[in-house]
C-alpha cells in the first residue's frame, strides 16, 4: 500500500480505450456504458429521471417531435435541427445504459439510426440547415451519443461514419471552420471527439485535424474567452484537452488559470458555481446571482475530462460539490421540472422578472416542465455521466474509485478476468464506504482509493485488518497486491464540521461537513401556476423566517455547530428538506433590514460582522442539495466597533451597485 498523487501513468491497459502515442497518457480510463451500476439514492436520482421530464421529454419538448424532425431525415431535411435533439439524446441514451432500461435504450437507438442514415457522400452528416450555416455545434454534441452507442454495443459503422466526417472537415477552409458563434467557443467538445476516435484508431492525421481545430477554437489559451456561463463551464479546459497532444504543461496551466481567474472573482460562494446569471458580470458576484442549469451538467463534464487527464483529485472534489449540492435543487424532487437559476442564496422561486439584477429578464427562478429551452435538454447527461466517472480504469490493468456513491462495477482487471466491486455506502450523507471485491480466481491489480481534498486523516480497513496511513494523507492510497477470490475494504472519511469564509464576498460565511455545504432549512409552500396535472409548473414561496446571521464562536467556529440527526437513507428521495439525512442546529440572530427586493429577489448580503439586537435563536442547517429555498452564504453576527449596521436598501436600488 502507498499513497500516490494520481494512479500512474506507466505502462498501458489492455482492456479499456486510453489515450494512444503520442499523446499524454491517461490515470483514469473511462468504463463502458453499463460498468458501473448506480445503487441506492443515485438510481433513485436516475430511476427519477427516466419517469421524469428527461425521460419523457418527446411528450413536453416541440424539439423532440419526431414528425419531421430534421435529426431523423437522411438528407437532413425537417424542423428542430439545432442542439436541442443532440442535447438532450447524450445524456438520454447514457440514462438508458446506466440503468439498463430497455425502453429508453430503443427510443435512443430511433434517434441514433436516423443520425447514422443522415451522413452524405462527402462525410458530413445531420441537419441540412446547420450545413448552410456552416455550423458544426449541433453536431459536435450529437458525437457524443454516437461514442456512447459505439462503446455499449460496438457498432462497426460508428468508426467509419466518424472518420468520414472529420475528413470532411479537413477540406473546410480555415476561414469557415469554427468561424463563430457556440462553436468556436465550444471547440473543445470537438476536439475531445477528434482525440476519441484517434486513440480507436490510430490514424495520424487526425492529429493535424486536433491541432487544426485548436488553433480555430476561441483562445482559451491566452485568457478566459467568454464570460457566458455556459461557454466558461465546457470550455475553460479546452488547453488541458490539447496538453494531451502537445504535452508542453504551460497548456495545462492555462486551463487551471482559467478556472482560478473565474472563481476568484465570481466563484466566491459555497456549491461550486460561480455568478453567471447568463454572463459573469463585474460588480454582480455576490450569493443571490445565479448559475444555469445546463452550467451545472457542464461543469461536472469538465472536472470529469480534467480529472482524467491529470489524475488530480482537486478536480473530482469540486465534481462532486456540484453534484451534491448545487445539481440537486435545479430540479424539482420528482426530477419533473427545472428550472433556468440556481443560486446558493435563493429564498423565492417565483415566475416574476428580476432583472436587471438577474441579467435575464422572464421567469428564471420557479420551476417548469415545459421551458427553459437548452437547460431542459441538456441537464440530461449530468446525472449519468457522474455514474459513469465513480469507477475508472487505470495504467497497469487497475481500478480506480473515482468519486463515491453506492454503486457496484465489473471491469477486467489484472490478467484479463472480470471483477465485481459492490461499494455499500450512503456518502455523502454517510462517511463510511465499504468495498465488497468478487474475482473468479485471486488476481494481482492496483486499485486505487481517491482520499478526497477536505479529509486529511482517512481511516483503512482491509479484511478486518485496519491499515495505518500517513497524517495527513493526501491523493490517491494504491493497495497493490493479489486480491483473494472475495476481499472487504472499509474506507472511512471522517466528516469534520468547517467554517468557510468568503472575504472576498462581504465576509459571509458557509457551513460545511465533508462534500456537502449546507444552508438554512426553510418552509417551503409549492404553488402550481401552469402545466398539467401530470407536468405541472410550480413557484415556491418562504414560509418560515430566513433573515438569519449566525453567530459564530470567533476562535473556533466549527464548535458553533452541532450534528443534530444522522439519519440512514430510505428508498425516498434524499434531496429534500423533510428526507434531509443530516441535521445541523446553529445559532442565529435575526437582521430585519435585510428583505426581500420589490421583485422578490433576496436582498443581497451586506459585508460582515452585522449588529444585530435580535434574541440569539437556534435554527436548522440541511444539506444545501436538500435546498431548493436557500440561505448558504450567511451574513456573520458581530458586537463591538467593527459591526456594522445593515443598510435597508431603498425601493429599486441595486445592493450590486
Amino acid at each position: 500500500m502507498k499513497i500516490v498523487d494520481s494512479p500512474a501513468i506507466k505502462g498501458k491497459n489492455s482492456f479499456y480505450v486510453g489515450n494512444r502515442s503520442p499523446l499524454m497518457p491517461k490515470s483514469l480510463i473511462k468504463l463502458p456504458p453499463g460498468a458501473v451500476k448506480p445503487e441506492g439514492w443515485l438510481r433513485k436520482q436516475l430511476e427519477l429521471m427516466s419517469e421524469g421530464f428527461t425521460g419523457r421529454l418527446p411528450e413536453l419538448s416541440e424539439f423532440c417531435k419526431t414528425e419531421n424532425n430534421a435529426w431523423l431525415d437522411p438528407n437532413g431535411i425537417g424542423e428542430h435541427g439545432w442542439e436541442e435533439v443532440p442535447y438532450w439524446l447524450k445524456g438520454f441514451i447514457d440514462l438508458g445504459y446506466v440503468l439498463g432500461n430497455e425502453r429508453i435504450i430503443q427510443e435512443s437507438r430511433r434517434w441514433i439510426e436516423g443520425i447514422l442514415s443522415s451522413q452524405r457522400p462527402d462525410g458530413y452528416f445531420g441537419p441540412q440547415s446547420n450545413r448552410d450555416a456552416m455550423d458544426l455545434w449541433p453536431n459536435m454534441i450529437a458525437l457524443y451519443a454516437l461514442r456512447t452507442f459505439y462503446e455499449a454495443t460496438g457498432d462497426k459503422r460508428v468508426i467509419p461514419f466518424m472518420t468520414r466526417y472529420f475528413k470532411w472537415q479537413m477540406t473546410v477552409p480555415f476561414d469557415q471552420l469554427l468561424h463563430g458563434s457556440w462553436q468556436k467557443v465550444r471547440g473543445g467538445d470537438n476536439l475531445d471527439s477528434i482525440y476519441w476516435l484517434y486513440n480507436h484508431t490510430g490514424e495520424k492525421w487526425l492529429l493535424d485535424a486536433a491541432r487544426v481545430n485548436h488553433e480555430r477554437t476561441a483562445d482559451w489559451t491566452g485568457g478566459i474567452a467568454s464570460l457566458h456561463g455556459v461557454n466558461f463551464a465546457q470550455c475553460f479546459r479546452e488547453p488541458a484537452q490539447f496538453y494531451q497532444q502537445t504535452g508542453d504543461i504551460r497548456y495545462l496551466q492555462a486551463a487551471e488559470r482559467n478556472y482560478n481567474v473565474m472563481y476568484d472573482t465570481y466563484g466566491q460562494v459555497p456549491g461550486g458555481g460561480f455568478a453567471a446569471d447568463e454572463n459573469a458580470r463585474p460588480g454582480y458576484t455576490g450569493p443571490r446571482q445565479g448559475t444555469e442549469t445546463c452550467t451545472w451538467a457542464e461543469l461536472m463534464w469538465s472536472h470529469e475530462m480534467l480529472a482524467s487527464i491529470t489524475g488530480d483529485i482537486k478536480w473530482l472534489d469540486r465534481c462532486e460539490e456540484v453534484a451534491f449540492n448545487s445539481l440537486p435543487a435545479s430540479m424539482t424532487p420528482d426530477l419533473k421540472g427545472l428550472h433556468y437559476l440556481t443560486c446558493p442564496n435563493q429564498v423565492q422561486l417565483d415566475k416574476e422578472n428580476k432583472a436587471p439584477m438577474i441579467q435575464n429578464s422572464g421567469n428564471m427562478f420557479a420551476y417548469d416542465p415545459y421551458g427553459f429551452r437548452c437547460c431542459q435538454h441538456n441537464v440530461a447527461f449530468a446525472w449519468p455521466y457522474f455514474t459513469e466517472h465513480l469507477w475508472a480504469a487505470t495504467p497497469g490493468n487497475g481500478l480506480a474509485a473515482a468519486m463515491y456513491a453506492p454503486c457496484t462495477v465489473r471491469a477486467k482487471v489484472g490478467d484479463g478476468l472480470v471483477v465485481s466491486i459492490t461499494e455499500s455506502t450512503d456518502y455523502p450523507f454517510s462517511d463510511e464506504i465499504v468495498f465488497t471485491l468478487e474475482s473468479p480466481k485471486p488476481m494481482r491489480f492496483p486499485l486505487y482509493l481517491r482520499v478526497p481534498g477536505w479529509c486529511p486523516n482517512p481511516k483503512l480497513n482491509v479484511n478486518g485488518r485496519n491499515v495505518s496511513l500517513p497524517a495527513p494523507t493526501k491523493g490517491w492510497i494504491c493497495i497493490d497486491k493479489t486480491w483473494a477470490e472475495k476481499e472487504t475494504i472499509r474506507l472511512v472519511l471522517p466528516m469534520e464540521i468547517r467554517v468557510k469564509r468568503w472575504e472576498k464576498n462581504r465576509n459571509t460565511a458557509s457551513v460545511y461537513r465533508g462534500p456537502l455545504a449546507y444552508s438554512l432549512k426553510i418552509g417551503e409552500e409549492w404553488k402550481r401556476y401552469g402545466g398539467t396535472d401530470e407536468w405541472p409548473a410550480y413557484e415556491v414561496f418562504p414560509t418560515t423566517p430566513w433573515n438569519y446571521g449566525l453567530v459564530l464562536d470567533e476562535h473556533e467556529p466549527e464548535k458553533s455547530f452541532q450534528v443534530a440527526a444522522v439519519r440512514k437513507l430510505g428508498l425516498e428521495q434524499p434531496f429534500t428538506p423533510e428526507a434531509a439525512p443530516i441535521v445541523i442546529k446553529a445559532r442565529a440572530k435575526k437582521i430585519p433590514q435585510w428583505k426581500l427586493e420589490q421583485n422578490g429577489l433576496i436582498g443581497e448580503v451586506q459585508q460582515s460582522p452585522v449588529r444585530s439586537d435580535e434574541p440569539v435563536e437556534e435554527i436548522v442547517l440541511i444539506p444545501m442539495g436538500c435546498a431548493r429555498l436557500r440561505v448558504s452564504a450567511f451574513p456573520v453576527i458581530g458586537e463591538g466597533p467593527d459591526a456594522v449596521e445593515w443598510q435597508e436598501q431603498n425601493a429599486g436600488q441595486d445592493a450590486n451597485k
